[in-house]
């Protein structure tokens, strides 16, 4: 595991410039391909501003694009890297299982594939796959709702897309401490696709079948908001907890307003950074210098008590 509080601090430092900044230092050691799922969601274009810039900062060319979930625009998007004949391409891949032919097409062209944030079902194409420990995050998510909501409550769930295996890794953590409280009960759940105007419409339709509920647990923030915004409409947010997983600035925002409970946050910032920085090294020295694939990241607990250590977007200071 990476250690996390020096690159807290970096990571702090970086997300102050803007994304479409110049680059700091000459651009002459080639091309470096960014491909981010959505840069509308501040996650993704947080994870899409970290790796440019710290690309830029290295001495690289980058560019950032985004498939929006889709694997022929990913696929597309590898075509471009390709032509391009880029030196690594950072990629949060589309589909768990669905992104392989595009990173397998990469690799046989001599480009070297790190991925961030979701994963690939295939050990041994990517030199790396960096991700959040979503199993612990959930865990500790799931203990903070039910000390919030207590041990007694109906409530429901809101799950992201299943494409990505971040959804069912979050959905299972719940669940895995959930049910150890025999009097909590899961009365709806729906997917509403990592989207906040969906997490909207699928709380209307959840509070239309359950109008009495206790709670709202998410498996991201986007969707928890979308949540939070139909149930002020409905008058009920007084009386509903709920929890994202995240940590993005407007999931901040709401646990300052005491609107939303908790969120969990997720180190894109630092693990956006270390994909680029491990590529560098792999352009340089054709090794990563990892000892396995797959790195996890530790998630990290923002509630009213530490809110205000929240320095960055993502980024959580250290005591």
């Amino acid at each position: 595991m990476f250690k996390t509080g020096k690159h807290l601090l970096i990571a702090a430092l970086a997300v102050s410039a803007p994304l479409f900044a110049g680059a700091a230092a000459a651009q002459d050691k080639g091309l470096i391909s960014i491909i981010v799922n959505d840069n509308s969601n501040p996650y993704w274009f947080t994870e899409g501003k970290i790796a440019r810039e710290t690309a830029e900062e290295l001495g690289y060319e980058a560019n950032v694009s985004s498939h929006k979930g889709d694997t022929n625009t990913e696929s597309r998007q590898i075509d471009t890297a390709i032509t391009n004949q880029a030196e690594a391409i950072i990629l949060d891949p589309a589909n768990s299982d669905g992104s392989i032919g595009a990173v397998r097409k990469a690799v046989d062209a001599g480009i070297p594939v790190f991925i961030v944030n979701a994963e690939i079902n295939q050990q041994g194409l990517a030199e790396a796959q960096l991700v959040s420990n979503n199993a612990q995050g959930a865990a500790l998510g799931a203990q903070q709702w039910v000390a919030s909501v207590g041990e007694g409550a109906g409530y429901v769930e809101l799950k992201g897309a299943p494409s990505d295996n971040n959804a069912a890794t979050r959905s299972n953590g719940y669940q895995t401490v959930l049910s150890q409280y025999p009097t909590l009960e899961r009365v709806g759940v729906d997917v509403a696709n990592w989207d906040r105007t969906q997490g909207y419409n699928k709380m209307q339709s959840l509070l239309q079948a359950n109008p009495d509920i206790d709670g709202v647990i998410s498996g991201n923030d986007e969707m928890a908001l979308g949540a939070i915004a139909a149930l002020k409409e409905a008058g009920k947010l007084d009386e509903v907890v709920v929890g994202g997983f995240d940590g993005s600035p407007d999931a901040i925002d709401a646990v300052k307003a005491g609107e939303m409970a908790y969120t969990v946050l997720q180190p894109v910032a630092i693990f956006s950074e270390q994909a680029v920085r491990l590529a560098d090294q792999f352009i340089r020295t054709g090794e990563t210098g990892l000892g396995s694939e797959k790195k996890l990241f530790d998630c990290m607990l923002v509630t009213s008590d530490n809110v205000d250590r929240y320095t960055a977007p993502f980024v959580l200071a250290q005591q």
